[in-house]
């Protein structure tokens, strides 16, 4: 690809991942007076809709009973919980400390491409998925401050959101794109209505406006990493997630006055480095590795980037 087009990437990558960290700072707002449960509930109501037009534009025969069963309902499970647990961490943890161990995903990733994918991962990137999990232990401090429910909240996102995208590698090429994208949402809508009624609180106009913002945010911010992966190379998109660990402590310090800690700094720095190896080491191999390939969010209120775009290449056949 050209220069000019990996510089477009990386432009529509770096605008991408700023808006997705606006979109969390108003979920951590939010949390603030509302439980997860409710944020993620409304949120997935007004995203719904926006998603379902999308989807109406699908031209391929078929229907929405999955292929692979049991692997969908895994990967669904999976969606669900990785979303409400990012939300929930999100709400009581510094923004910074969030982001730092959620970005221990891609390395998850590899690690779970061992056993459910067959992959093999030579001593390279072991010692890189060993260091970057060293850089989770550094940030959370286990033993010298007490671990809280957040810290297990953005552990389980990570987890949980990386066998979700290790699954779409695995069953996507069999499964419908629509099935990998509508299941997570309608899921997510099924279970918060069922936790609603015992945890709702009246919100106010404004509030309901925020809400409507967070579902703008997501599907801008999704939009621009479809483009910044079609316009340039993946080995150039991916790393660009990491540029949310500067937004982070800026909205962090200016909104909730959150200050940033030693060990979240060197903590997020093994963590970064450790993914950015991995992600330079595959791209020297066959470009097929999950890292390169993982657009990793939580599927709060909108799919995954990956299914979205699995579906788009469908139309165009």
């Amino acid at each position: 690809m050209s220069d000019k087009s990996n510089l477009r990437a990386a432009l529509s990558a770096l605008l991408a991942f700023l808006i997705y960290s606006t979109h969390d700072t108003v979920v951590k707002f939010l949390g603030g007076s509302y439980n997860p449960v409710q944020i993620v509930f409304f949120s997935v109501c007004l995203g719904m809709p926006v998603v379902t037009v999308m989807l109406m534009r699908d031209r391929t025969d078929g229907n929405l009973i999955p292929r692979h069963p049991w692997w969908s309902l895994a990967r669904t499970v999976a969606a669900v919980v990785s979303g409400l647990s990012a939300f929930y961490a999100f709400t009581v943890l510094p923004l910074a400390q969030t982001y730092a161990i959620l970005f221990a995903t891609p390395l998850l990733i590899t690690l779970l491409a061992i056993p459910v994918l067959g992959e093999k991962v030579g001593l390279h990137r072991g010692s890189a998925i060993l260091a970057g999990l060293i850089g989770v232990m550094i940030v959370i401090q286990p033993g010298s401050a007490p671990l809280t429910w957040g810290h297990a909240a953005a552990l389980l996102s990570a987890i949980s959101g990386s066998l979700a995208s290790i699954i779409v590698r695995k069953v996507g090429r069999d499964e419908r794109s629509v099935v990998l994208i509508l299941y997570p949402m309608m899921a997510n809508f099924v279970t918060m209505a069922c936790i609603l009624p015992f945890v709702y609180k009246p919100m106010p106009v404004e509030h309901l406006g925020l809400l409507g913002l967070m579902s703008v945010l997501a599907f801008c911010g999704m939009l621009l990493t479809i483009v910044a992966y079609r316009a340039g190379e993946a080995v150039l998109v991916a790393p660009m997630q990491y540029s949310q660990i500067i937004w982070a402590a800026l909205f962090g310090f200016l909104i909730f006055g959150e200050s940033l800690k030693l060990n979240t700094i060197l903590g997020a720095a093994v963590i970064i480095m450790s993914g950015l190896y991995i992600v330079m080491r595959e791209d020297r191999t066959d470009g097929t590795m999950p890292v390169t390939r993982s657009r990793w969010r939580p599927e709060g209120i909108m799919p995954r980037v990956g299914p979205v775009m699995r579906w788009q290449k469908q139309q165009k056949r």
